[in-house]
């Protein structure tokens, strides 16, 4: 199956779609609100799982929404514009957008705030102060309140940011 997202241009070839069991949909979204505070799935829409250049990923009503990293479940930028997610946040300044956009880790002197909850080793998104849209997803090198308070450094890697033609 080629799969075209709405909003690009990209194709992604898809392998091995097939539907969800609702025991697994229902096990992803209590993991989803536990780290993120909200869920992708609705009872009511198809969820389906595939076999993509970039790893599994899953598909609600066909749209990407999700992926694994180091086997763990994540929304992708789509996904989480999907969403309300309260936690596991990091809000930087208008000043570093645009390198996130462009793929560059995220360093303390941009961030202005962050979810206190964070642990070091943790899954990440990354978001731009002024309209609180998701930028990137990444792995956190130190805890949310470190973040904070560092003033130099890097304290995020970026896994996947808005403009990379990933999970499109």
């Amino acid at each position: 199956m080629i799969y075209t997202h709405i909003f690009y241009p990209v194709l992604m070839e898809l392998k091995n779609q097939h539907r969800l069991k609702d025991k697994d949909v229902e096990r992803y979204s209590e993991e989803l609100k536990d780290k993120l505070g909200d869920s992708l799935f609705n009872p009511k829409e198809a969820v389906d799982i595939a076999d993509s250049e970039e790893g599994e990923v899953i598909l609600v009503n066909n749209e990407l929404v999700a992926t694994f990293f180091d086997d763990e479940i994540f929304p992708t930028i789509q996904g989480l514009l999907r969403m309300n997610a309260t936690k596991k946040f990091v809000t930087v300044d208008m000043g570093a957008v645009e390198f996130v956009y462009n793929g560059a880790d995220i360093m303390a002197p941009g961030i202005l705030d962050a979810d206190a909850d964070i642990s070091e080793g943790d899954l990440v998104w990354v978001r731009e102060v002024e309209h609180e849209k998701p930028l990137a997803v990444g792995r956190a090198l130190t805890n949310g309140e470190a973040m904070i308070e560092s003033k130099e450094g890097k304290v995020v890697k970026n896994l996947h940011h808005v403009g990379d033609g990933r999970f499109e």
